[in-house]
């Protein structure tokens, strides 16, 4: 396993949540939130939730997220959702990154279902 690079081994979830919302919002993820979900779950610390304008634009959004994280020697513990573009699922542990096709999203809810968790502001330099 490749071991992370330098400036990226010490960085919290929440300093995780914010270079991957920069990068989201970087390429037109909309309706982004973040939440602190920690002591609500056992199974990770933030949530993104954002939207994709069509079932594309989720998968590009999963896509370019991997490749930057990936080139920082970041990987996703598990990835699902990708091949249909509807909802697509990221795990990097202290982070579950949610991706939704609008429609999608608007179904499922989990703003509404992890309405007690925090929303965290998103940092306007929180880019690569």
């Amino acid at each position: 396993m490749k071991k992370l690079k330098k400036e990226h081994q010490d960085k919290s979830g929440l300093e995780l949540a914010q270079l991957c919302a920069g990068i989201a919002l970087d390429h037109k993820a909309e309706d982004l939130v973040i939440l602190d979900v920690r002591g609500l779950t056992s199974f990770t610390d933030y949530f993104i939730i954002m939207s994709g304008r069509s079932t594309r634009h989720v998968q590009g959004l999963a896509d370019v997220i991997e490749k930057e994280l990936s080139s920082k020697r970041i990987s996703s513990k598990y990835c699902e959702g990708l091949q249909e573009g509807l909802w697509v699922l990221l795990d990097f542990n202290d982070l579950i990154i949610h991706i939704f096709y609008r429609d999608t999203r608007e179904f499922y809810d989990l703003d509404g279902l992890w309405h007690d968790a925090p929303r965290v502001e998103i940092e306007p330099a929180a880019s690569v």
